[in-house]
């Protein structure tokens, strides 16, 4: 575990810390980076725009992404946070916070009602945002929102314009069968098969909304907190940018040990994503038995 983050110790000298980075960066040929702040720091520093990936309940990677981002603020990186743990209708109720109630990131984090995540996780880079003045942004697609694309389709969210321009009628059959494996993967194989086509799409649209929330961004640097799905390469958010804005963007993605991205192949986990970065997995219970107990047997594949 790494140390908590703290802003009133003596920071090392920005010579020292750019010194230090320098000697963690990847080269060009790297791509499986070692499981340090200094390393992650080194390949984030690569471009101005990062995807950092997360298994969004191991609290070990959490901690070594958050000491990162300190560790390239205090050599002078000043980049907007996305956040996918807020929906991005609340990035109203996240302004107003911060003019009424500036530095305090427990009223901002109630005030923008994501009640759904693990705070404890999350909360240091919200602390980080408010100490160096770092944009905060609320990137995500709502439950809401993503429940309607769900049962309505792209209209629900999208007008014919947008679909049009976006390409969304004519999506490879290849690429939506991605998106429908992957759901079927992280509901333990345990859905319908008639439910993946629309769980799918709302996946979609998230991808196609984070991707929306950093455009603003790209030219002074920003940094997406998501889920490793929404990180790659072949389906996720960079699936959405144009080529010239994917040529600011770097695809990291945090792996646990015994995962089964682990397992793939390098050559098509690259294509998944730009560096990987393996921890220890974190300890839970079994995430399918919980699921099992809520999806009737009647009800599953």
């Amino acid at each position: 575990m790494f140390p908590p983050l703290t802003f009133t110790r003596r920071l090392p000298s920005v010579a020292l810390l750019a010194a230090l980075l320098c000697s963690a960066l990847p080269s060009a040929a790297s791509f499986d980076i070692e499981a340090s702040p200094q390393a992650l720091a080194a390949a984030m520093a690569l471009r101005r725009a990062v995807l950092l990936g997360e298994v969004h309940d191991n609290g070990a990677q959490h901690a070594l992404r958050a000491e990162a981002l300190r560790l390239r603020i205090e050599v002078g990186a000043r980049p907007a946070i996305a956040f996918e743990q807020f929906d991005r209708e609340r990035q109203a109720d996240i302004d107003r916070v911060r003019r009424e109630e500036p530095g305090n990131a427990d009223a901002l984090i109630e005030a923008a009602g994501a009640r759904n995540w693990e705070w404890k996780h999350y909360r240091p880079f919200v602390q980080l945002a408010l100490d160096f003045d770092l944009p905060i942004v609320a990137a995500n697609l709502s439950r809401r929102e993503a429940v309607k694309v769900s049962t309505q389709g792209w209209s629900a969210l999208f007008d014919a314009t947008e679909q049009a321009a976006l390409g969304l009628d004519r999506l490879p059959a290849e690429f939506i069968a991605d998106h429908e494996r992957a759901v079927a993967r992280g509901h333990c194989d345990l859905l319908p098969p008639e439910s993946l086509p629309s769980m799918a799409r709302a996946q979609i649209a998230r991808d196609l909304v984070l991707a929306r929330s950093l455009l603003p961004y790209l030219s002074r640097g920003v940094v997406l907190l998501t889920g490793n799905g929404h990180v790659r390469k072949d389906m996720g958010v960079p699936h959405w940018l144009t080529a010239e804005q994917r040529r600011e963007v770097i695809a990291i993605g945090l792996l646990e040990a015994n995962s089964g991205e682990v397992g793939v192949a390098v050559q098509d986990l690259k294509q998944r994503y730009d560096v990987v970065l393996k921890t220890a997995p974190a300890d839970r219970p079994d995430p399918c038995e919980a699921l099992r107990k809520r999806i009737p047997p009647a009800a599953r594949p």
